[in-house]
């Protein structure tokens, strides 16, 4: 039988995307809200012994999570087979650690809702930062997927004479590793602390660069207060307005067009979150993922 994918609300063009993949059918969930707030949840199409995918991309988590719990719970009364999650960002992994004393570390409690309900999940390029792997803290299969491949496919085919810049030698490891499979140059910001708040900021070898499309490349663009900063220090480099490239485009607050208005050429990202800046789809990424679970 066809796997069921099942979207949660906003996630309807990436799941039928899906379903032409892996030769799935979408399904329905109904959702609204009572007037005092609390959520109604009715799966429309039949679930009983089918393997079923729920859909839901978990930026601005804490409105998502209890509607995909209590479909999640719903598909399980209803005698689903196996239930997964296909989250392209996942949520509530930066506090890893408690920083102090009394401090919640919701990455491990988020992990374990999400245990409780799914049997497998897939995700893509999670902030995995003192952790090495999920499998720390989600105990059933995943797969971490991951968009260098996508990113590169996508600066081969739109930008001429590329060079990859990272905002600082932490990003060098990513940055170069992408560069690779472009086949393009790369280089890193270099900062010189001269104190707690005197810091230098300049381009190595600006003038070999200067013929180069610069692309700046981050998995979440938040705040996007780094990457303005650095298109500031490469425009005042007399460098190229640069593209920015990001994975996760979460956008907080006005970050969106704080960072179109700091002087970019362009900005895309994938389709892990609907918005506007989406120009890589990594829907044939996570279809193989998927698939791989799904056997």
């Amino acid at each position: 039988m066809k796997p069921l994918i099942l979207p949660m609300p906003e996630n309807e063009a990436l799941a039928h995307s899906l379903a032409d993949q892996l030769d799935g059918e979408v399904g329905a969930v109904e959702t609204r809200q009572f007037p005092d707030g609390e959520s109604y949840i009715r799966l429309a199409t039949p679930v009983a012994g089918r393997s079923v995918v729920f859909v839901c991309t978990l930026d601005r988590p804490d409105g998502k999570l209890l509607p995909l719990i209590f479909a999640a719970g719903a598909a399980k009364e209803l005698r689903a087979e196996r239930i997964g999650l296909v989250a392209p960002y996942l949520a509530y992994m930066r506090q890893d650690k408690r920083f102090q004393e009394g401090e919640a570390v919701t990455s491990t409690h988020f992990a374990s809702v999400l245990n409780g309900w799914f049997d497998w999940m897939a995700t893509v390029d999670p902030h995995l930062h003192r952790r090495t792997s999920l499998s720390e803290i989600y105990t059933m299969p995943t797969a971490t997927l991951h968009a260098a491949g996508a990113i590169a496919d996508w600066i081969r085919e739109e930008v001429e004479n590329p060079v990859l810049v990272g905002p600082d030698g932490e990003s060098e490891q990513w940055v170069a590793a992408v560069a690779e499979e472009v086949g393009c140059p790369h280089t890193v910001l270099l900062k010189t602390r001269h104190g707690d708040r005197d810091v230098d900021v300049s381009v190595p070898d600006v003038d070999a660069w200067r013929d180069h499309t610069p692309i700046l490349i981050d998995d979440i663009i938040s705040t996007a207060r780094t990457m303005i900063e650095t298109v500031g220090h490469l425009k005042r480099a007399g460098m190229a307005p640069p593209i920015c490239v990001g994975v996760h485009a979460v956008f907080a607050g006005d970050a969106y067009r704080a960072l179109s208005n700091a002087g970019t050429g362009q900005i895309v990202t994938c389709n892990t979150i609907p918005h506007a800046s989406n120009g890589i789809d990594l829907t044939g990424l996570l279809a193989a993922g998927i698939g791989d679970l799904l056997s």
